[in-house]
């Protein structure tokens, strides 16, 4: 759709558009399944797609009663699928409400070989439904119910009362009922049907442990495992991996089948192939299984008394859409089963940033989707299962995402740079004549630029004709807005879109002035998109009447032959970033360097205010090192040991003077070297580990005292170029409770003497019988959590002791959930467990965090049990130590990136100021105005190189490559008496000069920007310590020395002398590195002093009476060519 950049934020601008998307494209899904209830033996699905779509963009669709009709259906229908039956109960009476036509036969049936003798429970509404069942199965479905999340004890195994036969029992609440849905069981699947959720996750432990395996960054890989996975798990004919895009519709990314079935690997569907409204479903009802989709529905009979309609879109029995049970029996897909891959999208609006628990915004980022060719029935516990490997797959995807929009800032940064390239060039012709060009900026087919009513072209675009008539009609119809975006100018209104043809569809245009503009265009959709089935044929054709893969495909190119891929925000970003940037250059051709030096002064305080601020914080650490009361140390790149603080000397027995200058890995045990090599590893890449446990050695004298355990986190020390530097090892010494675990677990009768014992060093515990029910609950569990050992036990520890919402403990999001049951299956099936950091909140809301190590429970003959989870905090030092850390970190963080924003934006106007000289330049100027010019340029020069000088200790430590170039004195002294001229004309000073000429025209060799930066810092310094009233004086001397037969040095001396009480001793010490606490002027100072000695030269200060001076020599090579006259 057409639509001029708003002004608001991107991700509210995302949310609004598509939430008119979900709205619009509803009302479309309910005019198609209107359509096909009307005349499905006639119906034709890829012309009502290209219709409905049509009518919906270009006029408003009156279809509420449709709408609300369909909305109706899906919501409130009343049929379920055959292979189970339905009751509905009255939560406080357990009487029924509702049944599906088939239920009295499948629980009230008897054997009819036999005649009936005595009393049989008959089913109908107001029935007790605790009559139906066995009592031992009445009693557990009456314990369900008082359950807060009793969707995690699903499937709860019952057995009728008149047949004996078993059933899985699966419960939803809606509105003050309970929905139960009942599913035959075979008899040899009863064994496996022990109650509750963690026994389900058993059966997705080896797929959920491939997922987990997998390196982050190649999410096709991670798409291709998942659906290996469920082909293996379920057993279906087909799975796919099915992918929704920003405009809803999709595309199977990933896909396997059995062998000779057709492949749908590559195709796109349009939106309507999944309504809306299925999708809001699939977001409450995470998996939904169809087994026969020929097979007749059974209606659901309700109490007529209810005062509501019953909802059933939480059963596992719904029944399919008339659509779509016809669109699967065309595919030939009799049964399927689809699983729904949620994942967030952002916190929501409105949220309160300082909430310790901020509320994710989730979105359908997917399905995964399996197909059979003939009726299939999945066991609830494996269709669990299925829900559960498919959260662990969204939380893969998730991470996925994050790493993609972390490409997407750095690509926004790639393209900022890019223009800042752009403009230091020929601005605005350079963006299109030059490499690399506007096209490099976003991704598209073509670019255009109409500038002074010119036109330059590159790629794919209109011609000069159609892009003047554009031009036109955009200053006609969007005068009031700066550009326009949009993936269809047909639909954007232009009246020569037809014209244009398929190969321009979309375009985003930015004004640049009232008559100058700058055109990105697109070609259509369909042009991307390929079939990747391998059967294939260019030739081949379907018949589109039908809804099947290929007419959707078919029905989706139709939809899309006119419209471009969308432009996406991140893309606008940067296209409006170049208009403004522009606008900026062109604007104001007459604006001049009247500011340079106020920039420069803005530019340099910040520096010096940064410089200060990371001065504090780095004296803080050394000051948090020395006297921590947990165990510190650092090493630099090479890992040799430049940081051990009292505590770790203490523990280890190895004093400071023998720690400095050993390598780590000679400190630690042989255990433990790959551990901390690959820690080192990380951490020297900007991976900061946290929470790794290693052995370091001890050093005392006495014998047989074992390794020192220590749980560390490797914080990362940088310069102000971001690059790692050293590393800090901030530790917690846990060899004590290390010591109580290891007892622990190898004790395999009692384990109660530990558990129970109010040891102090006993961390806290807890435990899970076989079956997720809470078991054990130790002292230091209890008075870490609030919650007293009674409160727990018996409860569900997945729902209700640990949960997302009305639990004990709660725990922050659904990943952490799904996290902890992970940990918990691995223990109980015998897998070693690693140490996973884990959090929740406590009784009284405080967040914990801690690391979780889940030990197996074995009884006296070694068979599993349960599980012990044992939790081991960080103590109140480390604590503290690593809050400060995190404080100090974020201040000289905060202070680089206002650092870097200003200099970044510095160079915008600095860019405006340089097109401003280039184009005087080419003007008609007098002498007087061409030094003045050439001056400013010399002054711009400067700043630029101060704007890159981010590394100030390449300058004083003395490794700072200076450029090398030919000049003369006379242009360095004129640009740094200019930086001085407003200061001293404020003050009344006078400048004077001894500037011998000879010496001022001499060809010399060297780094002249530089030698300005300093003049120009120490003339200004004397200005600023002068009287009003009084002058300053300034005098170059010059003399040469022969180094063999070619090459000479200029020896200079420069002195600026002036009146009154002279520079501060305090900055004076400072201007030679004798004072720690820096000032603003001092730094600049000290900077200026060691960029003389990297001239192989320094500088003294003189007092006389009743006057200062500066005297500054240094040494430069005279180049090989005669003087300037």
């Amino acid at each position: 759709m057409s639509s001029s950049r708003p002004s608001q934020s991107s991700v509210s601008s995302s949310r609004s558009k598509h939430g008119a998307r979900v709205i619009a494209q509803t009302i479309v899904d309910a005019k198609l399944h209107a359509d096909f209830e009307e005349s499905s033996s006639t119906f034709d699905y890829s012309s009502s797609v290209r219709n409905t779509n049509s009518a919906s963009e270009n006029r408003q669709l009156r279809s509420d009663k449709v709408t609300t009709s369909f909305l109706h259906q899906i919501q409130k229908g009343k049929i379920i699928q055959p292979f189970g039956c339905l009751l509905a109960v009255d939560e406080k009476t357990f009487k029924v409400i509702a049944f599906s036509e088939n239920a009295p036969e499948m629980l009230t049936m008897v054997s009819h070989a036999v005649p009936s003798v005595g009393d049989y429970p008959v089913l109908g509404i107001g029935t007790d439904i605790r009559t139906i069942f066995a009592s031992p199965s009445a009693s557990a479905l009456y314990k369900a119910l008082g359950f807060g999340e009793v969707s995690l004890l699903n499937p709860i195994l019952v057995h009728c009362k008149t047949s004996g036969k078993p059933f899985y029992a699966i419960i939803h609440r809606v509105s003050g009922s309970v929905i139960i849905d009942f599913e035959p069981v075979k008899p040899y699947e009863v064994p496996m049907t022990a109650a509750g959720a963690l026994q389900s996750y058993k059966l997705a432990a080896k797929a959920i442990t491939r997922l987990q395996s997998l390196p982050s960054g190649n999410v096709e890989r991670l798409w291709d495992t998942m659906v290996q996975e469920v082909f293996e798990l379920t057993g279906y004919d087909r799975v796919m991996a099915y992918k929704f895009h920003e405009d809803d519709h999709g595309e199977v990314v990933s896909e396997i089948t059995k062998p000779g079935l057709a492949s749908y690997l590559g195709l796109h569907y349009p939106a309507t192939d999944i309504p809306q409204a299925a999708r809001f479903l699939f977001m409450k009802n995470k998996v939904r299984m169809i087994c026969d989709c020929r097979a007749k529905n059974v209606k659901v009979h309700q109490d007529e008394n209810l005062p509501f309609d019953l909802t059933l879109c939480g059963s596992t029995l719904r029944a399919p859409h008339g659509c779509h049970a016809l669109f699967m029996e065309n595919m030939n897909s009799i049964a399927s089963l689809v699983m729904a891959v949620v994942v967030n999208e952002g916190e929501e609006e409105g949220a309160d940033s300082n909430s310790s628990m901020p509320q994710k915004r989730k979105k359908l980022w997917g399905l995964v989707v399996c197909h059979h060719e003939t009726p299939r029935f999945v066991p609830f516990p494996l269709r669990y299962a299925c829900e559960f490997l498919a959260q662990v797959f969204a939380i893969h995807v998730n991470r996925e995402l994050e790493l993609e929009n972390q490409v997407l800032e750095k690509n926004i940064l790639r393209t900022q740079t890019l223009l800042c390239d752009m403009l230091m060039r020929d601005a605005p012709l350079g963006i299109v004549t030059q490499n690399p060009n506007i096209m490099d900026l976003v991704k598209c087919d073509g670019a255009a630029l109409l500038y002074k009513s010119k036109i330059w072209r590159l790629g794919i675009t209109p011609t000069d004709y159609q892009l003047r008539d554009i031009a036109v009609w955009l200053s006609e119809y969007h005068a009031d807005s700066t550009g326009l975006s949009t993936d269809s100018l047909c639909d954007a209104g232009y009246p020569g879109a037809l014209a244009l043809g398929d190969t321009v569809c979309g375009m985003a245009a930015v004004r640049v002035t009232l008559n100058d503009m700058i055109f990105w265009f697109r070609s259509h959709t369909a042009a991307e998109i390929r079939w990747g089935g391998a059967r294939h044929e260019p030739g081949a054709t379907d018949d589109g009447t039908k809804m099947h893969p290929r007419s959707s495909f078919k029905a989706f190119l139709e939809v899309v032959k006119d419209r471009s891929v969308p432009w996406k925000d991140f893309e606008m970003d940067a296209i409006h970033s170049l208009q403004l940037i522009l606008r900026n250059a062109v604007k104001d051709i007459e604006a001049t360097d009247l500011n340079t030096n106020i920039i420069h002064s803005k530019i340099n305080d910040l520096k010096i205010d940064g410089a200060q601020e990371l001065e504090a914080v780095t004296s803080e650490m050394v000051r948090l090192i020395e006297t921590a009361t947990v165990p510190i140390f650092a090493v630099d790149l090479d890992g040799m040991i430049n940081g051990w603080n009292a505590k770790i000397s203490e523990l280890t027995g190895l004093p400071v003077v023998g720690a400095i200058g050993k390598h780590i890995l000679t400190l630690v045990e042989d255990s433990s070297v790959d551990t901390v090599k690959h820690m080192l590893q990380l951490a020297l890449e900007g991976k900061e580990e946290k929470n790794v446990q290693f052995e370091i050695k001890r050093h005392h004298t006495e014998e047989d005292r074992g390794s020192i355990s220590l749980v560390v986190n490797a914080c990362a020390s940088r310069d102000l170029h971001e690059s790692v530097v050293g590393i800090c090892f901030v530790a917690q010494d846990i060899t004590g409770q290390k010591v109580v675990m290891d007892k622990f677990t190898r004790i395999e009768g009692d384990y109660k003497a530990i558990v129970q014992n109010p040891n102090p060093l006993i961390p806290p515990i807890f435990g899970t019988d076989e079956f997720g029910w809470c078991c054990e609950w130790n002292p230091a569990m209890a008075k870490l959590s609030g919650w007293e050992r009674e409160e727990v036990i018996d409860k569900m520890l997945l729902g209700e002791v640990f949960a997302i919402h009305m639990a004990c403990c709660r725990l922050k999001n659904q990943e952490a959930f799904v996290n902890l049951g992970i940990v918990l299956n691995n223990a109980m099936s015998g897998r070693e467990s690693e140490k996973v950091p884990f959090g929740f909140f406590t009784r009284s809301g405080k967040y914990v965090e801690c690391l979780l190590c889940v030990s197996k429970k074995l009884d006296s003959e070694g068979t599993v049990t349960g599980a012990f989870c044992f939790l081991q905090l960080a103590s109140q030092e480390l604590q503290q130590a690593l809050h400060l850390q995190r404080m100090t970190q974020q201040t000289a963080l905060k202070r680089l990136k206002a650092i870097a924003y200003m200099k970044r934006q510095i160079r915008n106007p600095l860019s405006g100021i340089i097109f401003s000289r280039k184009m005087l330049e080419g003007t008609d100027l007098g002498e007087e105005q061409q030094r003045l010019l050439f001056t400013s340029a010399q002054c711009q020069r400067q700043l630029n190189k101060i704007l890159d000088d981010s590394d100030l200790d390449s300058i004083i430590e003395g490794y700072l490559d200076l450029e090398m170039v030919e000049f003369t004195l006379q242009d360095v002294f004129v640009a740094a008496i200019s930086q001085a001229m407003i200061k001293s004309n404020e003050k009344g000073i006078r400048i004077l000069r001894d500037l011998p000429e000879d010496s001022m025209t001499e060809i010399l060799y060297g780094d002249c920007i530089r030698l300005q930066q300093v003049v120009a810092d120490f003339l200004l310094t004397s200005v600023n310590f002068t009287r009003s009233g009084g002058h300053v004086a300034i005098s170059v001397r010059l003399t040469k020395d022969q180094i063999g037969d070619s090459v000479q040095l200029a020896n200079l001396e420069f002195r600026i002398s002036h009146a009154g009480g002279g520079v501060p001793e305090g900055l004076l010490s400072q201007m030679f590195g004798n004072n720690g606490d820096v000032s603003e002027e001092g730094i600049s100072l000290l900077v200026s002093r060691k960029l003389v000695k990297l001239m192989n030269g320094d500088v003294q200060y003189l007092r006389d009476a009743g006057s200062s001076t500066f005297v500054i020599c240094m040494e430069v090579a005279v180049a090989q060519k005669k003087s300037r006259t």
